[in-house]
Parts: C-alpha cells; structure tokens; sequence
C-alpha cells in the first residue's frame, strides 16, 4: 500500500502482513519527495504500469513508473499544474485519470481550474495541455463518470459543481452551462449504473 503524506513529503509504503492482518513499514520502498511538494493523493494508471501523484503544496504532479514484480515506484517526471506566467497563490487537491488512461486531470484551488495532461502510452510522462476554470471558487474534489464522458468539479468556496463533457478524442472539457447547487461540496462521486 503507498500512502502520500503531506507532512513527511514522502509516499509511505506498507507491507500488507496476511496471517496478522496489518500492515508494516516498508522503508525500502518509501519515495521521497522535494521538502514542501505536500503529497496529497496518488493515482494508479488504468494498465497498472504507472502512478501518479498531486502535490498541494508546490501545484505540481510526480509521475513514476510501477514495477508490479518488484513493487516498486520509480521518479520519471514532476510538472506543474498551473499554467505559465501565473503567480498568484494556489494549491492541489485532487487528481484523476480518464478510464482509458488517456489523460490526466487536477485540480488547481486559487487558479480555479481543472489542469488537463495527455499520458503517453509508452513512458507514462505527462504533457500539459489546458486549463479548464470551474466556474467557481476552490474546486477541492471532482469526479469522472466510469464511461469518460463527464467530469463534474466540486467548487467549494462558491457552493456549486460544475458539469463538464470530456471530449473523448482530445480529452478537454466543455462546460455544460450547468451546475449543481450544494453547500461547501468537498467530495464527488459518481455512481454508474
């Protein structure tokens, strides 16, 4: 099991103990990460071979390699989530990755936007494509429907989520011209049927 921990900047890793049913400290195969990154969350890519991981603090996501046999995470790539040239203040909350493994998304709270990334099928490193705004404030948590084709944006600090369409050959995002009136949405999920 790899645990981001936003205080220790490393991915914590666990060895899962089957006849005790708990988990150990795998020291060997913790990955750190630079002093002030603040992993916040990892995502493994849909074929298993890569993972990824958002960094709050620094608005950046390390992409690595998984060697299943070894289990093993190894650093490729680190790429910020804003877009050049901005410099105000802002931070990461949440990444996903399309169900085709196509693209990657995060989510930038200050910038307000979502951070689109296409995934190359070979090495698993990102290139930065766009930024989508959310139409609102702080979009701390979003989700993507188990087809691909919608990606809904919790705004936190304007009390609505977002509706957009993925487009499935480029991967941006179309507003819907629609949200969804919640108090302080924090978390999304989707449910298909």
């Amino acid at each position: 099991m790899f645990v981001p921990d936003l205080g220790m900047d490393k991915v914590v890793a666990y060895r899962f103990d089957e006849k005790k049913g708990t988990l150990q400290l795998d020291e060997e195969r913790c990955v750190p990460l630079p002093a002030g990154a603040g992993p916040r969350h990892l995502e493994f890519h849909p074929s298993g071979r890569y993972a990824y991981v958002v960094n709050e603090l620094d608005s950046t996501i390390a992409a690595y390699g998984f060697d299943a046999g070894r289990v093993a995470l190894s650093a490729r790539q680190s790429v910020s989530t804003l877009p050049e040239g901005f410099s105000g203040r802002s931070t990461c909350a949440d990444i996903h990755i399309s169900p085709k493994g196509d693209y990657l998304y995060a989510s930038n709270r200050g910038h307000d936007s979502i951070a689109r990334f296409k995934i190359d099928a070979g090495d698993g490193t990102l290139s930065a494509m766009a930024c989508e705004p959310t139409r609102g404030k702080t979009p701390r948590n979003f989700a993507i429907d188990g087809g691909g084709h919608y990606l809904l944006a919790g705004n936190q600090d304007s009390d609505s989520i977002a509706v957009f369409r993925i487009d499935e050959a480029t991967g941006r995002l179309d507003y819907v011209d629609f949200s969804i009136e919640v108090p302080t949405p924090v978390c999304v999920k989707i449910v298909d049927a």
